[in-house]
């Protein structure tokens, strides 16, 4: 097992910005698409970059690297300020707010592992815990939670990772991987401006969605809350001990894989009209295993979760640099395990996932909302729940703070439930790279299943 050192702890505070008078406070309500994740668990990620020869040695990371990180940060917390900031519930608001006060800061935590930086940075099976470990952990316990989290752990003489805990009431997957993006592109040039297509867009007034939508949310809110009694603390639900026995994985689908897998929904579906970008196949494909990884009983309930991106699906389209979150969840309700897993497992899952995204568009956000609510209360006892995060369209990889690309990058947080990653590969264009966390028994099942179904 590695050994993490904590080396220091700091709080960074956002560089001077004229725009924004110091001495006031700033106040961003939470809007309709954040309310729904005021009671999830962090968004946690990882982000490696292996360093040459020359810049990984003690001397030369907290000489040189470390600095420029912690220089570029306060840089970029300018422009992301609501990160500096903390969630509140005031007792006359109908819902909660991020609060930034003048000499808010974010806490930055530095440590050292003695892991070898080439196994925990790589693709392959990987204990969970050392893993976790990487990222800072995050307060659940407290009423007024701060928004951002972030550590530096440097692996000497081999490379270094950033890990980020974000609270997802503040920021969805494409806000959370362009504010690392715009920290590294501050921190490999030397600026303090950013491009136009990296500067967060802060208006909350874009989100135009009915009123009454709002309080249909925060009535949801009670399913997922531990304090029944008190709807407006906003103390997370406490986190399970990850098991020692928790694996992680990177795989791929190639674009060759995904278009094999393509042919084979048009060849085994007796529909014409099927959705078959490469997000429906890839997540049918990896779901199937994933219910026949579990086994059991055919008649067990299952559901798939997936949050859309409704920044261009809204009647007046929001900017693509919007600060916060603009996704919403969708599922497919009210399935037996055993839809998946026989031959027909995966067309089966094609269909299902091709009209659930076929009908966002179908649908207007008051329905799909409507859909969400109904769906959640009638989830039973034991669903065997599987979700996605992430993305192929993000671009994460191109997050080059000054000493090339990252060589890996892992959501964390999916290792809490049964929930697979999805992203951009790293050296190639198209297909996808997937992270999942399971046991090593169920994860040897699992990868037997998705190799032997490319194979076949």
């Amino acid at each position: 097992m590695a050994t993490i050192t904590v080396t220091k702890i700091s709080r960074v505070n956002p560089a001077t910005n004229s725009s924004h008078d110091t001495t006031n406070s700033l106040v961003l309500p939470l809007t309709f698409f954040d309310l729904r994740w005021v009671k999830f668990h962090p968004t946690e990620r990882v982000i490696f970059y292996k360093l040459d020869k020359d810049n990984s040695s003690r001397e030369s990371f907290h000489s040189l690297i470390l600095p420029k990180l912690e220089l570029s940060l306060s840089a970029v917390l300018r422009h992301y300020l609501p990160l500096a900031g903390r969630l509140r519930w005031d007792p006359q608001d109908t819902k909660p707010h991020i609060l930034v006060l003048p000499n808010d800061s974010v806490k930055l935590i530095v440590a050292e592992s003695d892991a070898d930086f080439s196994i925990i940075s790589g693709k392959g099976l990987r204990p969970e815990t050392e893993i976790r470990s990487l990222v800072p952990e995050f307060p659940v316990a407290c009423d007024s939670p701060s928004v951002l989290a972030l550590q530096v752990t440097l692996f000497p003489n081999q490379g270094f990772c950033i890990g980020v805990a974000a609270h997802h009431s503040v920021m969805d997957g494409k806000t959370v991987v362009r504010f690392i993006k715009s920290w590294a592109h501050l921190c490999n040039h030397e600026t303090m401006s950013l491009p136009e297509n990296l500067t967060p867009f802060l208006d909350r007034t874009v989100i135009n969605v009915p009123a009454s939508l709002d309080a249909k949310i925060l009535e949801i809110l009670l399913y997922f809350s531990e304090e029944k009694e008190d709807v407006r603390s906003l103390k997370l639900p406490p986190m399970e001990k990850i098991s020692p026995e928790v694996v992680r994985i990177t795989l791929e689908l190639t674009p060759e894989n995904i278009e094999k897998l393509r042919e084979r929904a048009k060849k085994e579906s007796t529909r014409s009209q099927l959705h078959l970008s490469t997000f429906v196949v890839a997540n049918a494909y990896l779901w199937t295993c994933l219910v026949k990884t579990r086994g059991g009983e055919v008649d067990r309930p299952v559901r798939f979760m997936y949050a859309a991106d409704f920044r261009n699906r809204l009647d007046q389209p929001v900017p693509e640099t919007y600060f916060g979150n603009c996704v919403f969840p969708l599922g497919c309700y009210g399935y037996k395990a055993g839809v998946f897993m026989g031959e027909d497992g995966f067309v089966n899952s094609v269909e299902i996932i091709s009209d659930s995204v076929k009908g966002i568009a179908s649908n207007n956000i008051e329905a799909l909302c409507e859909l969400y609510v109904d769906g959640t209360k009638r989830v039973k006892p034991g669903t065997q729940s599987g979700s996605v995060a992430g993305s192929n369209r993000f671009g994460l990889y191109t997050a080059d703070f000054g000493w090339g690309k990252p060589v890996n990058s892992e959501i964390v947080s999916i290792d809490r439930n049964e929930a697979f990653s999805m992203s951009e590969r790293r050296d190639g264009p198209g297909g996808v790279e997937i992270g999942l966390c399971l046991k090593k028994c169920e994860m040897d099942l699992f990868i037997s299943l998705f190799k032997n179904g490319l194979d076949n």
